[in-house]
């Protein structure tokens, strides 16, 4: 039975690789903070620590042995990298390079190839000169969390120059109704659903205008799969290549619910506004389906339609 080891198992990229690994006959082993199961995956054996215990990591993967480790824990909030960046360094970039050694030493202690996915994203190329970006734009990352995320996908690099099987997957943002509702797009969504009850009457965002190329999760699960099953290892862009305002998104939720003059909605704060914004990240994901056979699946109409079906649900 093949094995797999996953990081940041309470996420949504996490609950949906655990899903379809387990419906694939894997054992699936996860690190945890917490020792509590997640609802959508209860085949998986959970073992609690924290990823910048490089130690307690690095003999666990020895112990376990898994012939895949995908490596999706991080801060996910690039929000949240601006008020702790210090800690964002530590999660993003340094536990992750410690988690590559150990893979590195779980193969050379076992004899048994590994292949690593690193969960990298499009918050590596920052402000990019050109759009879409490919697998060969430069890095020019603006916050925190894209800095820490840069690091790491470099030390993918090197790894691979090691022999070990190292792919940095650089995930466009992609949505899912698991998706934490502390994120922007779920706070439209779940603003969306309490307007159409009648439970609210705006919704409060900051830059209306910054462009993001938003696809399904599973898709992206799908992708980092793949790149771990490839024949060679190399690092893929993720995404749809299709560009969408904040200001489309909140169009497109609002009017699920069948409100079309959404401006009269949205209250712009400030306050929300980061102190730097990458302003247009699509991706140019020509590797991935020339390589891997990839593509995405469900349109960004039908994305923003189940999170806003899904938040009228739990309201």
């Amino acid at each position: 039975m093949p094995r797999a080891f996953i990081t940041g198992i309470s996420g949504q990229d996490g609950s949906y690789l655990a899903e379809r690994l387990i419906d694939e006959g894997y054992d699936v082993h996860a690190l945890s903070l917490s020792s509590e199961p997640s609802p959508h995956c209860p085949g998986v054996v959970l073992h609690r620590g924290d990823l910048t215990d490089v130690d307690r990591v690095r003999s666990l993967l020895v112990q376990i042995g898994p012939d895949e480790i995908y490596n999706l824990a991080a801060i996910s909030s690039v929000a949240r990298s601006w008020q702790e960046p210090d800690l964002t360094a530590r999660v993003n970039g340094l536990a992750a390079v410690g988690l590559l050694e150990s893979a590195l030493q779980a193969q050379e202690t076992t004899g048994r190839a590994v292949r690593f996915v690193q969960a990298s994203s499009a918050e590596i190329f920052g402000e990019p000169a050109t759009s879409p970006q490919d697998e060969e734009t430069p890095l020019r990352p603006v916050n925190p969390y894209g800095a820490a995320k840069a690091y790491a996908h470099l030390m993918t690099g090197v790894y691979r120059g090691r022999g070990l099987h190292a792919v940095s997957a650089i995930l466009y943002n992609h949505e899912s109704p698991r998706r934490p509702a502390q994120f922007v797009t779920r706070k439209i969504t779940a603003g969306a659903a309490a307007i159409a009850r009648g439970e609210a009457d705006t919704i409060t965002l900051g830059n209306l205008d910054a462009r993001r190329d938003w696809g399904w999760a599973p898709d992206y699960v799908d992708a980092m799969v793949r790149a771990a099953r490839a024949e060679s290892a190399t690092d893929y862009v993720v995404g749809t290549g299709v560009g969408r305002s904040v200001r489309d998104f909140v169009a497109a939720a609002l009017g699920h619910v069948g409100i079309g003059d959404w401006e009269r909605h949205v209250r712009v704060d400030p306050t929300f506004v980061r102190p730097a914004d990458p302003s247009d990240l699509t991706a140019d994901a020509t590797l991935a389906r020339e390589r891997l056979g990839w593509r995405p699946t469900v349109s960004f109409e039908e994305i923003v339609g189940r999170m806003v079906e899904a938040d009228l649900t739990a309201i």
